[in-house]
């Protein structure tokens, strides 16, 4: 279904997943958080059934292009690779049912992955639809089951930024009144992002959360929220998406630096970055730390 043509219409695009992505401007923030990458995190299902996370990203496919054959790593939940995950068609539906949007994301802080070019990019667009989403092929094996994810999640942290634009784009050309792809990303806050700049400036992106950790000129530090609400501001004004949340590590050891006690967030941060007509909640990495933290149930009330 994707074009060879490297000319797409960001409005045909756009009119096809309007009626997937348009969210009542009156709604709550919700909280997108990150599952896969430990086997003590409890279920897919489980995640879900918890009724805190209106999006789940399953984390990652980290080995992909550049002629290389896609893995995805889920760490101590299932091997893909032996078909040990396939089960998890039935968590997939499940957290559908209750509305939950699951995108597969790809790229994060270890793997090989980059594109070539971007024939590249199309093939990994083809791989992906085949193997994760709407698209069915005989000579393509499915790890997660048969069940259909909603969408990408870009996490691009090493290598190249060239040809994700191209990507966004054959991804979004799969779309169609009856099936939907969100394209979802985590660039890190300085901005524009270094790898991702490119891919997010296409304007196809659904939502956008973006990882203010790890990135002490805009995250916060003790004290100061001032750097953080900047470059919340700056993304805000920026950055062409229907939804922008604020990612945080979701405990303390989440990650090296970055972490908002929860009084602080609720009381200082969110009632100025909820004025953003942009807002759509927050990010937390990960659903394991957050097992720890118990970070979600104290601020799910206050998005």
């Amino acid at each position: 279904m994707a074009s060879n043509s490297s000319k797409f219409s960001p409005l045909i695009l756009f009119l096809l997943c309007l009626f997937a992505t348009t969210i009542s401007a009156a709604s709550r923030g919700g909280i997108a958080i990150y599952w896969g990458q430990n086997g003590n995190e409890g279920t897919l299902a489980a995640t879900c059934a918890t009724g805190k996370f209106p999006y789940v990203n399953l984390a990652f496919l980290n080995v992909f292009g550049n002629g290389s054959n896609p893995e995805l790593n889920l760490a101590g939940h299932c091997d893909p690779a032996s078909g040990g995950c396939v089960s998890l068609s039935t968590d997939i539906r499940s957290c559908q049912k209750q509305g939950v949007k699951l995108m597969l994301a790809i790229g994060g802080g270890i793997g090989r992955y980059s594109l070539s070019s971007q024939l590249d990019a199309r093939n990994v667009s083809i791989y992906l639809w085949n193997a994760f989403l709407g698209g069915k092929s005989s000579s393509v094996f499915r790890p997660l089951g048969d069940a259909a994810l909603d969408g990408i999640d870009f996490d691009i942290e090493l290598g190249s930024s060239q040809f994700y634009d191209d990507l966004v784009r054959y991804l979004k050309s799969y779309c169609s009144p009856k099936q939907k792809v969100y394209i979802t990303g985590a660039p890190q806050c300085p901005f524009p992002d270094r790898l991702m700049g490119t891919a997010l400036n296409t304007g196809l992106f659904d939502y956008v959360w973006v990882q203010f950790y790890n990135n002490p000129p805009c995250q916060y530090t003790s004290g100061n929220t001032t750097n953080l609400i900047n470059s919340w501001n700056l993304w805000s004004r920026s950055i062409r998406t229907k939804k922008l949340f604020l990612g945080l590590p979701a405990a303390t050891q989440a990650a090296g630096s970055g972490f908002i006690p929860a009084d602080v967030l609720t009381s200082q941060i969110l009632p100025v970055i909820k004025k953003s007509p942009k807002y759509g909640g927050i990010m937390l990495w990960s659903k394991f730390w957050d097992d720890q933290s118990g970070y979600s149930s104290s601020v799910v009330s206050e998005l």
